[in-house]
């Protein structure tokens, strides 16, 4: 019997580890600030609804079918989100979710264009922009009479998502298939530039003057910088490997960008165009810490009003992980659905 109590202590002293390891190390809420944080997870089909000052969750929200993004509404607060679909059923509507009683409103068609995903607020009272990989149209939806008023037409393939210029009614869409960007104005209805960056271009964001578009290549692992005015690309800056999504701070002074299969962010001055930080986000050091915490994929990225924090939607370890960006460090995380994706903020 000797010869099996070694084994057997060290088997425990492992699991007294892991145990040990697990509860200190487990990320955890820990912060305190305003407002309503909406996750959207895909597989879960659902919305995950945390109370950011009381640090907890208020509610797990069923959708129908498998939502991907979202965007808020105020006068009144709503959240809205894109219904995706499964690989064998694409969804084409929209879901807007009342945000003071946290229940679905309506669902509002958006034709026989489908798998809508790139979602944003547009200036006008209670209207949404609307693209989606199948159809390639972006739909504006008032969400308020439920009436899809406009679709125009990308005339590129796999319109995935999309930003909205600060000053000009021009909307600009990433083509993933195309490797292209749609600049549409929505006052004339039409396309009025296409502009090729190459494969795979999906990340979008404009600066806050309006004179630069951001978009990243997630095959090739760069970051084209567009004159919004001649549309010329100006700088190709280097990435982590796959950036889906990448943001501006409020400032304007930074821009973030998720390199999922990487597992890290990388933060950009936004004058300079240089790299100056990397943040690692746990699960890829050892094989303690990608059982403790799944092998990081971050993807949505979400700034808070108040300018202090970046939420990031960990993909497959189902947590959204909080930057601190003064520091630009993790200072904490929250435990969602499977698989969270878009994300929005209600105050």
């Amino acid at each position: 019997m000797r010869k099996f109590r070694i084994p057997i202590l060290i088997l425990g002293l492992i699991i007294s580890s892991f145990i040990v390891y697990y509860f200190i190390k487990q990320p955890a809420y820990s912060i305190k600030t305003e407002g309503t944080l909406y996750v959207v997870n895909k597989v879960s089909k659902s919305v995950v609804i945390f109370d950011l000052l009381k640090g907890k969750q208020i509610k797990e929200l069923p959708m129908e079918i498998e939502p991907h993004e979202a965007t808020a509404l105020t006068n009144p607060n709503r959240v809205i989100v894109t219904n995706y679909g499964t690989p064998d059923i694409g969804g084409k509507s929209i879901t807007v979710i009342n945000a003071k009683r946290n229940t679905i409103e309506k669902t509002v068609s958006i034709g026989e264009s489908l798998r809508p995903h790139g979602i944003i607020s547009l200036p006008e009272a209670d209207k949404v922009g609307v693209v989606t990989d199948i159809g390639n149209h972006l739909s504006i939806v008032n969400v308020k009479t439920g009436v899809l008023e406009k679709q125009i037409s990308t005339q590129q393939n796999l319109s995935h998502l999309l930003v909205h210029h600060p000053f000009k009614p021009l909307i600009y869409v990433a083509n993933i298939a195309s490797g292209s960007v749609s600049v549409i104005d929505v006052k004339l209805d039409s396309v009025i530039k296409i502009i090729p960056i190459g494969k795979k271009s999906e990340g979008i964001d404009i600066t806050k003057d309006g004179a630069e578009l951001w978009v990243t290549n997630i095959e090739e692992n760069v970051i084209s910088v567009i004159n919004s005015t001649t549309y010329e690309i100006t700088e190709r800056i280097k990435t982590g490997k796959e950036p889906l999504r990448l943001k501006f701070s409020n400032d304007g002074k930074y821009c973030l960008v998720s390199n999922s299969s990487e597992g890290t962010l990388s933060v950009y001055n936004s004058k300079t165009k240089k790299q100056i930080a990397t943040i690692s986000i746990p699960g890829k050091k050892n094989i303690l810490e990608k059982i403790l915490y799944h092998t990081p994929r971050p993807v949505g990225i979400l700034m808070h009003p108040n300018g202090k924090y970046a939420f990031i939607s960990n993909f497959t370890a189902s947590r959204v992980e909080i930057i601190d960006l003064r520091t630009f460090a993790i200072v904490s995380s929250i435990k969602v659905g499977d698989m969270p994706d878009g994300l929005a903020f209600v105050n």
